[in-house]
């Protein structure tokens, strides 16, 4: 169910004049009996011009726009699905999008800027949401690009994935004059008014990241800032399961409790496979029905260059299976895209992507490889650090075991939960599996689903926090539901 569907042009038109605020106020009062509250009254009435002129001054004026869009199996509602035909192939696609009343902040006056300390996150963000629209790709930017910021000069500065907030901005190719030794979280934090941090200190997986609560609050306190701490206690990764995401969590050992047997979700679906060949055509059988699918696995295998052909190298190596990682670099290597694009680029599925292209994206369906260097050895999982080879966790002084164990887990925590609408597991280690299989068991049936309905979603780039990508679901005739 929408409360409100028409073009993006037409919505733009009646921005303009507040009606379709109104609009949509009338149609909740006439569907659902209740009256919005006035803070989201507020938030159509700030929001929705915003979101229609970055689709105008993207050329995009014809698209759909469904307001209010009811979200399948839950009660939660969708700000608004973007509704239109891929332009290559011709095919529906459907946007889900979440909107922040602080998105609506640049045109009531305010200087606002989105940064995140991920190339791929950063650059795939530039590239859909400013596709054709410059001043867009300029409101998306880095950590490191604030070393000589002024002092407050923006109204409010977006910190997403701000668990990936280094110790210094300074690298090899900092200039003399910036290398004062001055914490990255002091100038982000002096470079707006309002610094806005969104975090999940579950994601944190580089030694040198720093992005903790304790961390920015225990800085605030320094600086006598106050703080407005605000627990999302909802989400839409995985579905929203939040059945999968704490069997996640239990099996990893970040929550006390130890593991536990998974006992199905409607919303979610997990599956254990004995081989990467079989991890492989489970996913190549969700593609070939329309699905976003890609597959992911722990950093234990060496990562060479391109050859000198400019093929890639088949490093992952499983028995007699073989698959490249993704990219290195930003330059596409013959079909395979570049590093930043992989998690988006339908032709990504032929690579194995690492935690550092797949952190901030979500696809339909995840396919994850467990490396040796995390293994079931009793009821719970061991790391073993000498199966890494990440040249993060090399350094035995920089990083030690303990600090090893924690960000190992949090790279498989990553990964685990990329999938919109399954997982589907496999560990190169026998007795893993096993233990696997154990906890996978008495699954309850799926729901029965109208037969007229099916799920389609688009790799767009999300964070944690729900403002992201999500499965849409439609009739078989295109029109959404």
């Amino acid at each position: 169910m929408t409360l409100v569907r028409y073009s993006a042009s037409t919505c733009a038109s009646l921005s303009t004049n507040g009606s379709l605020a109104e609009m949509l106020l009338e149609q909740m009062l006439h569907r659902t009996g209740h009256r919005p509250a006035p803070a989201e009254v507020r938030s159509w009435q700030r929001s929705l011009p915003s979101l229609t002129d970055v689709l105008l001054e993207a050329g995009l004026g014809n698209v759909e726009m469904l307001l209010e869009y009811q979200l399948p199996l839950t009660s939660k509602r969708a700000d608004a699905v973007l509704a239109g035909r891929n332009p290559q192939t011709g095919t529906p696609s459907y946007v889900v999008v979440e909107l922040k009343q602080w998105s609506a902040a640049a045109p009531w006056g305010r200087t606002v800027v989105h940064a995140t300390g991920s190339r791929s996150f950063t650059q795939t963000l530039r590239k859909v949401a400013g596709n054709r629209a410059p001043r867009v790709q300029r409101l998306f930017k880095y950590f490191n690009q604030f070393i000589d910021a002024d002092s407050n000069g923006l109204d409010v500065l977006i910190l997403d994935e701000a668990h990936r907030i280094r110790e210094t901005s300074v690298n090899r190719y900092t200039r003399a004059e910036f290398r004062s030794g001055r914490a990255q979280l002091d100038e982000l934090v002096s470079a707006a008014r309002v610094p806005v941090f969104l975090l999940d200190e579950h994601q944190v997986v580089r030694p040198g990241e720093l992005g903790s609560v304790d961390d920015i609050e225990a800085y605030a306190a320094q600086r006598g800032l106050p703080i407005h701490r605000v627990d999302l206690d909802a989400q839409f990764r995985c579905g929203g399961s939040e059945e999968y995401i704490a069997w996640v969590l239990r099996l990893l050992g970040l929550v006390p409790g130890g593991p536990i047997s998974w006992r199905g979700d409607p919303a979610f679906q997990l599956l254990v496979v004995e081989s990467p060949e079989e991890l492989e055509s489970q996913l190549s059988m969700r593609a070939s029905e329309g699905y976003g699918a890609r597959m992911s696995a722990g950093y234990c295998w060496p990562w060479s260059d391109p050859r000198a052909d400019g093929s890639l190298v088949a490093d992952v190596k499983i028995g007699d299976w073989s698959r490249p990682w993704n990219v290195k670099g930003e330059r596409r290597v013959g079909h395979a895209p570049p590093a930043s694009l992989w998690a988006t680029d339908p032709a990504g599925f032929g690579q194995v992507g690492c935690v550092y292209t797949a952190q901030g994206f979500e696809y339909d369906w995840n396919g994850v490889i467990l490396g040796p260097d995390l293994v079931a050895r009793g009821r719970a999982l061991i790391a073993r650090r000498d199966r890494n080879t990440d040249p993060d966790f090399r350094n035995l002084l920089r990083v030690a075991d303990a600090e090893f164990d924690h960000l190992v887990r949090n790279v498989y925590k990553v990964v685990l939960t990329r999938g919109m609408l399954g997982t589907v597991m496999y560990s190169t280690d026998a007795e893993t599996r096993e233990f696997l299989r154990e906890l996978v068991t008495a699954q309850r049936p799926m729901q029965q689903q109208d037969p007229s309905l099916r799920e389609l979603s688009v790799d767009v780039p999300s964070s944690r926090h729900g403002a992201g990508r999500r499965a849409v679901r439609v009739r078989r005739d295109g029109r959404p539901t």
